[in-house]
């Protein structure tokens, strides 16, 4: 084995990027072992049954079980691209309407946080712009778990709410939009070359929390690279060096995102009658006086409005990919 090799940490960062890989590769093999036990146990609870020691309720409810462990592995199978398995960054960006779009943003922003929480997703806040009033103009959080990517990158483009505004007097319904941007976080696995001639530094202030620290240091950091127009920013650490190296490993990721989308675009169009996944397509409107979160794409409803802002997307996200799939 790799990892017990005296000379297996002389490369820290290949290092960690092979024990994160076996740390995923033992979570897939366990979910199969979970599952054949869940049917095993299937298979017992059956022949109690035939000899009336378990009632019809009980045997439909494992049943019941033992088919959403099968359909889950299933729906694994859709995550079948290598950057399905990458971390990932996510941006969102208040639309136009001023304070109750950016009050928008801090609820999305918010949603995938508690979504993160949920299913075991470490969430590192890279870059914030506060609201001039309230909410958020725009952040960027980094979501770094396993199959991050792969799940969330249908939450790509335009979320749009529908709600009776606490920011108007007049209780008036409102329309608010807000912008997602999902990109996949290179590893060292994956090589992306950047000429330094390319690339142009600034240096700012950080914004948001972080008490006398973010008012004081020009510690945040903006990277321009030159070609192709990409900015990537970071104020996450209190050292200007740190968030360099950060800032750079999440230009690379934009740049590896873009090559992704233009070789899937060469490769073939999407097919007739369906939304085009682009930055401008609105995906999803959260309907609030209506009890109503619906996914544009795929049709997929939930009528728990509370549920949805408090992270509970998985119904989403697996509609999304059995659909991007077919």
């Amino acid at each position: 084995m790799q990892a017990s090799d005296p000379a297996f940490w002389n490369d820290s960062k290949k290092a960690e990027t092979i024990l994160k890989e076996l740390k995923h590769a033992k979570k897939s093999v366990q979910k199969y072992i979970d599952l054949n036990t869940t049917l095993e146990d299937l298979e017992v609870l059956f022949e109690f049954f035939k000899e009336k020691e378990v009632t019809e309720e009980e045997l439909a409810k494992a049943f019941e079980n033992a088919t959403l462990a099968i359909e889950n592995i299933e729906f694994k199978t859709t995550l079948d691209q290598e950057e399905d398995a990458l971390a990932c960054t996510l941006e969102i960006n208040a639309g136009a309407g001023g304070t109750e779009a950016c009050d928008w943003a801090e609820m999305l922003y918010r949603m995938y946080v508690m979504y993160g929480e949920k299913n075991a997703i470490k969430v590192s806040e890279i870059h914030r712009v506060d609201g001039d009033v309230a909410g958020i103009k725009s952040v960027v959080l980094e979501m770094d778990g396993h199959y991050s990517y792969g799940m969330l990158k249908g939450e790509n483009g335009v979320h749009r709410l529908v709600r009776v505004s606490p920011f108007n007097s007049q209780g008036k319904r409102m329309t608010s939009f807000a912008s997602v941007f999902v990109h996949p976080v290179i590893d060292d696995s994956i090589e992306i070359e950047i000429n330094v001639a390319d690339i142009e530094w600034d240096t700012f202030r950080a914004s948001g929390a972080g008490g006398q620290h973010v008012n004081k240091t020009e510690s945040a950091v903006r990277v321009r690279h030159l070609p192709s127009g990409v900015v990537a920013e970071c104020q996450q650490e209190r050292s200007q060096h740190m968030n360099r190296e950060k800032a750079l490993q999440l230009l690379k990721s934009r740049l590896y995102d873009i090559e992704l989308k233009k070789k899937k675009a060469a490769k073939s169009e999407i097919e007739a009658g369906k939304m085009k996944n682009e930055w401008g397509s609105q995906i999803r409107s959260y309907v609030l006086d209506d009890r109503r979160v619906k996914d544009h794409r795929t049709n997929f409803e939930n009528r728990n409005t509370d549920a949805v802002l408090n992270g509970d997307l998985e119904g989403f996200l697996k509609a999304f990919l059995m659909w991007n799939g077919k």
